[in-house]
């Protein structure tokens, strides 16, 4: 099987590709935006993982989410269809659906982007949809919540530094829940797609079997690197005014870092594990603890 993987480079792509390379031929396919421009696809697979990440600082331009996560998947989809290829995944978000969860979030729910980075993914889903599937192909919506592992820092890392450095957790009056996703549960879920033609096409939420707070993953990052953590459940009010301070003066802590911080998001996995028929193999504290080895190697 002949597969080719758009956005290669990044993080997923090369986790991606080194998971396949001994059973698959892998080819990276470099992409941009550009208007009114056909690809063709000469491979058996095609995985569009490249896009627009979404932007934490705010510096992009709206139109860049557009073109790189919509614009472009409509011409590799159209491509797609006109092509051999059997079967097309295409890498969405859990914030094509939502930016805050109440309960558990699942792909029953209504979408409702914030965000431009959402919205553009959430057109490029229905775009998909829309179309109706020839015989023989086969298309998978993927949803993963935030994908973690060996080489990927972002927040986890954060939080790394601060107990590696014996620093208290503040904010462990917060009481909220979280799902991750390891990287190789979402290569096992992406190797399982190809492999069966008995999974039916759709849209699936990719995530890890449990969710965490995040005290308890200080908790497990106090286990890994072998230190006591410290965990002060400071008064909310106060932290929150802090937070509203942090907003006028610059302070570290804003009031849109102390929601990434400590907000519910909690996703289900139900309908791909019931899809595949198998149990992920990476256990959520698993995962996490290997993550949390690799910030110590570097």
């Amino acid at each position: 099987m002949k597969i080719a993987i758009t956005g290669a480079t990044g993080f997923v792509g090369t986790n991606l590709q080194d998971y396949l390379k001994s059973s698959h031929g892998v080819v990276p396919m470099s992409v941009r935006y550009e208007p009114n421009q056909q690809f063709e696809i000469k491979a058996d697979v095609l995985i569009h993982l490249a896009g627009k990440a979404h932007d934490l600082k705010k510096v992009s331009n709206p139109q860049d989410y557009y073109e790189a996560n919509f614009e472009l998947t409509k011409q590799l989809f159209d491509a797609f269809l006109a092509s051999e290829s059997a079967v097309f995944i295409f890498m969405s978000t859990v914030k094509a659906v939502a930016d805050e969860v109440k309960g558990i979030l699942s792909e029953d729910e209504i979408p409702n982007p914030k965000t431009h980075y959402g919205i553009a993914k959430h057109q490029a889903e229905e775009y998909i949809l829309s179309k109706e599937l020839p015989e023989g192909k086969r298309v998978y919506i993927l949803r993963p919540c935030m994908i973690h592992g060996p080489g990927n820092k972002g927040n986890l890392n954060l939080l790394y530094q601060l107990v590696s450095k014996g620093l208290p957790w503040p904010l462990g009056a917060f009481e909220n829940q979280r799902t991750f996703l390891s990287i190789e549960n979402l290569c096992f879920v992406i190797k399982e797609l190809l492999e069966s033609e008995l999974i039916p096409s759709g849209v699936y939420q990719v995530a890890d079997d449990t969710a965490l707070s995040t005290n308890e993953l200080i908790e497990l990052l106090g286990i890994n690197i072998g230190k006591k953590t410290s965990i002060w459940k400071l008064n909310v009010p106060f932290i929150r005014f802090m937070a509203s301070m942090g907003d006028k003066i610059h302070l570290p802590l804003n009031s849109e870092r102390l929601q990434k911080l400590t907000e519910n998001y909690v996703v289900s996995n139900v309908k791909i594990v019931n899809a595949l028929g198998k149990s992920l193999p990476v256990a959520a504290r698993e995962g996490l603890l290997r993550t949390f080895e690799s910030f110590r190697i570097v």
